[in-house]
């Protein structure tokens, strides 16, 4: 009886000594990472048959597991997947709106001031010193544009080089778990119930880690050994054989790296975009809102590029020139070029290029355009709007976006691809290129003037001037005083007439036509044949006074160092709707952009704050479950050390009767 005792005692004993191990174990990790707290299931053991009773054996430790609940930790897993993708996104769109903010606000400021300095040459325009001023009022706006652009390619870079360190730390994480599940797999002896407590928890929690960079799916075999999925159920961990995630550089464009999945068997490709987690915001950062903003900015750059080349285009300078481009021609060969992006995997030897023709119709979309075998097919990436531009051989192909796609040299294959970017590296490549105040195109070619005794709100204005020296030479010259006249023929019909008043009809006019009340009459001068220099433009209700009154104007050599009708225009257009189909002056264009980003930023911290607040429900959820109360271990160590007493007394009462059995023999 006192031998049974005592084994009950010292059973008692073991265990107690068991629980209060793994109690120390729980509070001593209260504050370890990844600890699942750990709980000593104890078992009685068998009793044993004494006078037609079971009598009990005592009891003894089965297993020491871990309180791990697959559900709230998939929870958790999820949520941190989220977290990752939120707080990777909020942090970099706010990033881009403080730059935004700030290089918005200075080219917005560099705008005004050019505009000030170009008011100021409309009511001066002999003034060399304001010439000087604007000058350099546009050499700081193209600045502007391209300390813009360099941020940007610096956000690309970094972005870039945080893609590169996340695929790093994932392929470090795969080898770790394919570590860890070999020596799970070794540890599974037969012999021993248990299971390697630490182990697993160091699994879970690099499983946890890699949560934050994509999102994660497990699947654990019978053995202990898990399998881990990323993004779609891309294989990372195959048991104990690691995959490893590298970084490729793209194509067309290498710096929009892509990501791929290695084994030993070979690479496939992954879209990062759907992996989830951080690598994920940082690729639908960089390939969307980055290059959306980019887009916007070459856009505006190439829209007042052109605008002011246009401008200059149609005035005279000092020396009685036309005006020269005062930024980089939008369409030079280098910008051209750099619209068109070659894939790695062209056979053919096709150059193409692609020419601005209306950069009020420029989109900010890219394209792409592939080859067949019969036809070009021009593919909007956008919006997945299709064109078929027809066979190869033309050497330019016109579209309804603003441009034209030009065959350089050499031919395609069946399958080329060409990306376009139709606004590529205007704010980069934008530069002053004109360098002496003198060649501000101030002056107007040439002016219509209204006859002293009209009496209509007719008007005649000289537009479209292509040619000012020649409009000049045309006006001054062979046609020292050329007219128009105007009356009405018939009710809403007016019939018009050009010639030169020194020989008056009858004898042959220059041009003649009729336009209807409420529309207006375009005419080219010189008239075909010849180029036209300047168009003419009729338009109101010139009905004169009287029957067949006729409305007259004097178009003549406006030319003069005073004259400042062509900066007034180049002024004017400050204010013109040219940006997105003629919907958005510049300053519009640019406070849309940054308006813009930071309704994204705005956006992404309360999805950053959402994230955040589910992510710590499911943390404390999974917590309450598997985390180390301390109360409660307390509590059990009171409970295990009362136990241990007790079965130490047991213990001493078996030693003390069977001291007494021997003392009685």
């Amino acid at each position: 009886m006192s031998i049974n005792l005592y084994q009950t005692g010292v059973s008692g004993l073991l265990a107690a000594q068991q629980q209060l191990a793994t109690t120390g174990n729980n509070i001593a990790n209260v504050n370890t990472e990844g600890y699942n707290r750990q709980r000593a299931e104890q078992g009685a053991a068998s009793g044993i048959v004494n006078g037609g009773n079971y009598i009990g054996g005592g009891t003894y430790v089965q297993d020491i597991t871990r309180i791990y609940d697959q559900f709230s930790h998939k929870e958790q897993l999820l949520s941190q997947s989220n977290l990752g993708n939120a707080d990777s996104l909020n942090i970099n769109l706010n990033q881009l709106n403080e730059i935004m903010t700030f290089s918005g606000d200075a080219i917005g400021g560099s705008i005004e001031r050019f505009y000030q300095a170009m008011n100021g040459i409309a009511d001066n325009p002999s003034d060399l010193g304001l010439r000087s001023i604007a000058l350099s009022q546009a050499g700081i706006l193209a600045s502007d544009f391209n300390t813009l652009n360099a941020n940007f390619d610096q956000l690309e870079k970094s972005t870039n080089g945080e893609i590169e360190q996340i695929a790093s730390k994932i392929t470090q994480i795969s080898l770790e778990i394919a570590k860890i599940n070999e020596q799970v797999l070794q540890s599974n002896d037969l012999t021993v119930a248990g299971q390697p407590n630490g182990l697993l928890d160091k699994r879970d929690q690099l499983v946890g880690q890699l949560g934050e960079y994509t999102s994660v799916n497990t699947i654990q075999d019978s053995n202990g050994v898990m399998t881990v999925m990323i993004g779609n159920g891309s294989t990372l961990v195959a048991g104990i054989t690691p995959l490893t995630v590298s970084v490729q550089a793209g194509n067309p464009d290498p710096l929009q790296t892509k990501l791929q999945l290695n084994s030993r068997n070979g690479s496939v490709a992954i879209d990062g975009k759907k992996l989830g987690g951080s690598i994920a915001a940082k690729m639908e950062y960089r390939d969307e809102h980055l290059l959306s903003a980019r887009s916007e900015i070459n856009l505006l750059a190439m829209a007042i590029s052109e605008t002011l080349n246009q401008a200059q285009a149609q005035g005279l300078d000092l020396d009685a020139q036309q005006g020269r481009d005062l930024f980089t021609d939008i369409n030079s060969t280098a910008l051209q070029a750099s619209r068109v992006l070659d894939h790695s995997t062209n056979s053919g030897t096709l150059n193409g290029s692609v020419n601005i023709t209306d950069v009020s119709l420029v989109p900010t979309d890219e394209f792409e355009i592939e080859f067949d075998g019969t036809d070009y097919i021009m593919t909007n990436r956008t919006n997945g709007a299709v064109d078929n531009l027809g066979p190869p051989g033309s050497g330019t192909y016109s579209t309804s976006y603003g441009f034209e796609f030009n065959e350089v040299s050499g031919a395609p294959s069946t399958n080329d691809k060409f990306s376009i970017r139709p606004t590529e590296n205007s704010a980069s490549l934008m530069a002053l290129t004109l360098t002496d105040g003198k060649g501000i195109a101030a002056s107007s070619a040439v002016g219509a003037s209204a006859d002293a005794n009209n009496v209509s709100d007719g008007a005649v204005n000289i537009i479209n001037v292509t040619d000012p020296v020649t409009a000049r030479a045309y006006t001054e010259g062979t046609n020292a005083k050329l007219t128009v006249d105007v009356y009405e023929s018939a009710p809403g019909t007016f019939d018009y007439r050009v010639y030169d008043a020194a020989n008056p009809p009858p004898a042959p006019v220059l041009s003649s036509g009729s336009f209807a009340a409420g529309a207006s009459a375009v005419i080219d001068m010189p008239p075909a044949p010849a180029t036209a220099a300047f168009q003419i433009e009729i338009s109101g209700a010139p009905v004169g006074q009287g029957t067949l009154a006729r409305e007259k104007f004097t178009v003549s050599d406006a030319f003069g160092p005073g004259n400042g009708s062509n900066a007034g225009f180049i002024s004017a257009t400050q204010e013109q709707a040219i940006i997105g189909k003629s919907t958005q002056t510049f300053s519009q264009s640019l406070a849309v952009t940054t308006a813009d980003i930071g309704s994204k930023a705005s956006s992404a911290e309360l999805v950053s704050g959402t994230a955040e607040a589910l992510f710590t429900q499911a943390y404390n959820r999974n917590q309450s479950t598997s985390g180390v109360n301390l109360d409660e271990e307390a509590a059990n160590m009171i409970k295990f050390q009362q136990a241990y007493q007790a079965s130490s007394r047991i213990i001493s009462v078996a030693n003390t009767i069977f001291d007494t059995l021997l003392a009685a023999v």
